[in-house]
């Protein structure tokens, strides 16, 4: 990464008593794909539309390529914005649609017809330029869109959902293009989702806000396997999660008393969180834990420290790849498990009602305070 080409700083958006974005600071780097990622009411879109210029701070400021833009209105901004509907004029075909911003801007026709077919051939839709929109498939129609969005060569792309309209298997094929599409035209993409595998499988950094606020700024890795907080662990994937209290320290380990596990010891050598007192909650991803039948050997290599539990699967999900299941402790707390069908027999090996052991590492169980 280089430098910001979007910084902001202390933005804070009030819609009478409500403020719906909170003292936000961040920056966006040249190039980056960059998401803002969370619930439904948390900010993330009103914080794009100010970006974008649709809507000012209350105060803070937002600087694109150093220059503030206070006094910068939408069309005057180096950004374009795909929406979530696409905005496709149904009365146009592809190549006016692409064209037509360019078209009102005054730009020579010469011009406009050899930029629409650079960024039509960028989304692949070269032989796509007299087809009206209503002889496009979803997946086509958001090409264009984007197509549309890049002939003006933006310096900031920005993004509201775009693939919410879209049905599962075409939405996972457009997360990869679209993350392609990002570095092969070096522009800067800001992505707004609530989808959660949306936004790991294509941004370099994504910011998790909640309530106008941002818990967290990470990579998708360092988001996954250390979350800040509790509301990061939980709305990042799935997670299991365990009320403890610390009753300890001892090296780079912490004593934590849970009632479904006892005393456990976690490894912690100290992270910009502080330190760890009174109530934590643990947490520990589906994925981590190995799951057997009450009886059988876990064979865990030597020099390893695991946690180990009991309970029994009270229910399962099956989704080809992999198992969801959900065992319950003796204390009744329920945990969830993910297994991979890697053999054709894995399937058939546990079922509802089995009583069973569950193991993970202690390295990999998170202490998180709030």
């Amino acid at each position: 990464m280089s430098t910001p080409i979007i910084s902001i700083r202390e933005v804070t958006k009030s819609f009478g008593r409500l403020k719906a974005v909170d003292n936000v600071s961040l920056d966006v780097m040249t190039n980056e794909f960059f998401a803002l990622l969370g619930p439904s009411g948390c900010g993330k879109t009103t914080l794009l539309r100010m970006i974008a210029g649709f809507s000012n701070p209350t105060s803070g400021q937002i600087l694109i390529d150093g220059q503030d833009m206070v006094s910068i209105t939408p069309d005057k901004r180096p950004v374009n914005m795909v929406f979530q509907s696409y905005a496709v004029f149904p009365h146009m075909n592809v190549m006016r649609n692409v064209g037509y911003g360019l078209e009102v801007t005054g730009v020579a026709k010469p011009d406009i017809k050899k930029r629409a077919e650079q960024a039509l051939e960028r989304v692949g839709l070269s032989d796509f330029t007299s087809r009206m929109p209503d002889q496009l498939s979803g997946g086509q129609r958001q090409r264009v869109a984007l197509a549309r969005a890049l002939v003006k060569e933006p310096k900031v792309l920005l993004l509201d959902e775009p693939l919410s309209a879209l049905d599962a298997k075409l939405r996972e094929q457009m997360q990869m293009e679209l993350a392609g599409l990002q570095a092969d035209v070096g522009v800067t993409f800001v992505i707004v989702t609530h989808d959660q595998d949306e936004a790991l499988s294509m941004a370099d950094r994504i910011a998790v806000m909640r309530d106008g606020s941002v818990d967290q700024i990470a990579s998708p890795g360092e988001l996954y396997e250390y979350p800040k907080n509790r509301f990061v662990a939980d709305f990042i994937g799935k997670v299991n999660l365990i009320e403890g209290e610390v009753t300890g320290q001892k090296g780079d380990k912490i004593s934590i008393t849970t009632e479904m596990l006892g005393k456990v010891a976690i490894p912690f050598g100290g992270d910009d969180r502080g330190e760890f007192n009174g109530n934590v909650c643990l947490a520990i991803r589906p994925e981590k834990i190995n799951i057997s039948k009450s009886g059988v050997s876990k064979n865990h290599p030597a020099g390893k420290d695991y946690i180990e539990s009991e309970g029994k699967i009270v229910d399962w999900a099956y989704y080809g790849d992999c198992s969801h299941m959900i065992v319950a402790s003796k204390n009744n707390q329920r945990f969830g498990v993910v297994i991979q069908n890697s053999r054709r027999d894995s399937v058939d090996a546990l079922d509802i009602g089995d009583d069973v052991n569950l193991s993970w590492l202690a390295q990999d169980t998170l202490v998180l305070n709030d």
